[in-house]
């Protein structure tokens, strides 16, 4: 028998209304247009064409599925195209093709921002139709089974775009096996040590107590039969790669390690269930906040089954699942049910659900232009691994969300608008922390309060893609208001210091020089610092860029050089006119001035050779001396802006400013504030110390930074 005789008789068997026709001219243009071609292994390339085919042959797939597998690498790696397949099969198949072909091109690689790309294209064509996806995951399957032929480099990168990507979204496509295959052959390559340690584990637990999958699964058959319940009872020792998980997960050895066995319970009725429920757990206890019914809740991808986890024989700890043969098969099959078949008729199971809605309000939450590439990578992976709660609205409604998700995300999953007014809320009737942990069951109310906002510290607190995505926005949204009216300040302090208004006109005519949209635009880089208010003046009154006649040359600013050395002040240290210095030379760059007392001189104790003794030129020095500030204030209306106003009215210019700690209280700040010398810094400080709203202010000094200005090549 040809392989094309042996793959139409596996079809056969559940499709007998399988168009045969089309199925032996599929084999043979696969054949045709891969003739000649190899795979790593050196084995024929169409051997990867027909396995991916066999696969989804196995899962009773429709013959438009069939096809495609049988043609995803043409119009890719052979002169075929589009056209032709359109030509010679439906238009159909030639989108399905040239779908695979699009996803397998997305290859992604180490850089965060490309991989958030890639799976934003993936889930985008996913979307249109799912029978790409499953084509592609057939094909990384077998990718993975046949891997050792790859160089090692190759393998482990393949691999962790499996564990990353492809398992994760098999299991949310509802095929645990699948996922599960997918991981352990991605753990064997990444780390075989460990995955070898667990098995060798496995195999001396069997010697010292025997089969206990044999031993148990006897028993449950025996206490089903004395209920009289039918069901087939089957278990298996849990995959390598889920084990190692649960020992990362709870920080615990194998030997300490519980419910490393799964047990399956199948019977004829969803009653049936229950009362097999009832049956294991009055014969074995049952495990405190291992219970978890997904008949009466369902997942969204359509899985229905009740676990369980009970101790059983000599109390080791068993998880059993127990479904009818109806949701087994969608637990096997999960979105591939849409598209099997049964005796040459589309199977109809009342359990499917098909996610494409699930992966369409994925992709439309994250459809905006400004959606950061992280996040959306964060969000999507969130989705993905999921481990639901359900809890109840007011009214009764059921909101799903993922272990340990909080109300802020309820919030959220009932509205945005809901999400962002919220200020506090009631679980079970009790007022409780935002941060409280959902659990199963629980009614929620939500308490809200119009014209509030979410604070930054909620991006910790939340679980879900859906509220730390809506969350960041309005912190943007925050954040561009702040700096535009932190801009505007600092342009009407800078103005004034030159006598002049930073009129609307004014600040409009210095956006059109800099390149700017608007005045909003510029503003909001000012605030940023991505500009400084010197430049903004600067550029509609070009007189004021030219040095002062009294002020000293920059260059020459320090005394006890050689006359070809340069010198730069350290950053770590930051000295200024005024405070005693010395140097350090760094051969063929020059030299690092450091405050005498900067704590990073420590390093050069031993190179006495390379310390210079310098000092200050007498004389009026520019303000290009950046001194940065650590500074408290409070977080009130304006606050922010008086504090400007204050530098600005000691001639100093503001060229940078970042908050390193946000409380609903307080803002902890670090200001880069462009002096003269030490006398101008303490008119600057003292300013600020005299301001009711400032906690407290320092000078900030990295000695971690002592290496940032030259690089140290000893």
């Amino acid at each position: 028998m040809s392989d094309a005789d042996d793959l139409i008789a596996l079809v056969r068997t559940y499709n007998p209304r399988a168009n045969e026709d089309m199925l032996r001219r599929a084999f043979a243009f696969g054949a045709a247009m891969h003739d000649g071609q190899t795979r790593h292994s050196g084995e024929p390339y169409f051997t990867h064409p027909i396995a991916v085919c066999r696969l989804l042959a196995e899962m009773q797939m429709d013959d438009a599925t069939l096809v495609t597998a049988l043609l995803h690498d043409t119009i890719e790696d052979t002169k075929a195209t589009f056209a032709e397949v359109e030509q010679t099969f439906t238009r159909e198949i030639a989108e399905l093709v040239d779908g695979v072909t699009k996803l397998t091109n997305l290859q992604l690689n180490s850089a965060q921002t490309k991989e958030a790309e890639n799976f934003r294209k993936l889930f985008m064509a996913t979307s249109r139709d799912l029978r790409v996806t499953l084509v592609k995951l057939a094909d990384r399957l077998h990718n993975m089974r046949t891997i050792k032929a790859m160089r090692p480099e190759k393998q482990v990168q393949k691999s962790r775009e499996t564990m990353d990507i492809y398992a994760p979204l098999a299991g949310r496509m509802g095929m645990q096996w699948m996922r599960e295959e997918l991981e352990d052959l991605a753990f064997r390559v990444i780390n075989p040590e460990a995955r070898n340690s667990i098995i060798r584990r496995f195999i001396t637990l069997q010697r010292e107590t025997g089969d206990v999958i044999q031993k148990i699964t006897v028993d449950m058959r025996a206490e089903l039969d004395k209920v009289g319940i039918e069901a087939d009872v089957s278990g298996r020792a849990k995959k390598p790669y889920s084990i190692w998980r649960k020992m990362q997960e709870k920080d615990q050895g194998f030997s300490r390690l519980s419910d490393i066995y799964g047990f399956r319970v199948i019977t004829a009725s969803e009653a049936d269930c229950y009362r097999v429920l009832g049956a294991i757990h009055q014969r074995w206890k049952s495990v405190p906040g291992r219970f978890k019914d997904y008949i009466s809740q369902p997942k969204s991808n359509g899985y229905r089954s009740i676990h369980t986890t009970v101790s059983g024989r000599d109390g080791k700890r068993v998880e059993v699942q127990i479904r009818t043969r109806e949701m087994h098969e969608v637990a096997e099959t999960g979105v591939a049910a849409h598209w099997s078949y049964r005796d040459g008729e589309r199977v109809e199971n009342r359990f499917a659900v098909d996610p494409v809605h699930w992966i369409s309000a994925l992709t439309e939450r994250f459809d905006e232009t400004d959606q950061d590439h992280d996040e959306f990578l964060e969000a999507v992976k969130l989705e993905m691994y999921v481990d639901q709660v359900f809890c109840f609205t007011p009214k009764g409604d059921v909101i799903k969300l993922p272990r340990g998700a909080t109300p802020i995300d309820f919030a959220f999953a009932i509205h945005t608008r809901i999400g962002m007014a919220c200020v506090g809320a009631k679980v079970d009737g009790l007022r409780v922390p935002l941060w409280t942990r959902l659990k199963n069951g629980q009614s929620v109310d939500i308490v809200t309060a119009e014209g509030s906002r979410p604070p930054a510290t909620w991006i910790d607190i939340v679980a879900t893609g859906r509220a730390k995505t809506a969350i960041r926005r309005s912190l943007r949204e925050e954040d561009r208001r702040r700096f535009i009216r932190l801009g505007r300040e600092l342009a009407r302090v800078a103005f004034e210091n030159v006598g002049k208004k930073a009129t609307d006109k004014a600040l409009s005519t210095a956006a059109k020089t800099m390149v700017y949209e608007d005045i909003d635009d510029l503003l909001m880089h000012l605030g940023r610092a991505d500009v400084s208010a010197r430049e903004v003046v600067r550029a509609i009154y070009p007189e004021l860029a030219v040095q002062n006649s009294d002020e000293l040359d920059a260059e020459r600013a320090v005394v006890g050089l050689e006359p070809d050395q340069t010198h730069i002040r350290g950053q770590c240290c930051q000295p200024v006119p005024g405070e005693r210095i010395v140097g350090i030379a760094f051969r063929g760059q020059g030299v690092v001035v450091h405050a005498i007392d900067c704590a990073a001189l420590a390093d050069y104790e031993d190179q006495l050779d390379r310390w210079i003794d310098l000092h200050w030129q007498d004389g009026n020095h520019p303000a290009v001396n950046t001194v940065t500030f650590d500074i408290t204030i409070t977080n009130d209306a304006g606050v922010l802006g008086r504090i400007c106003t204050l530098i600005g009215e000691q001639d100093a210019n503001i060229s940078d400013l970042r908050f390193i700690d946000r409380k609903p209280d307080y803002f902890r700040l670090l200001i880069d504030v462009d002096l003269r010398g030490l006398e101008h810094m303490h008119r600057v400080k003292t300013a600020l110390e005299a301001e009711l709203n400032v906690s407290s202010i320092g000078r900030h000094r990295d000695p971690r930074l002592a290496g940032k200005t030259y690089h140290e090549a000893g």
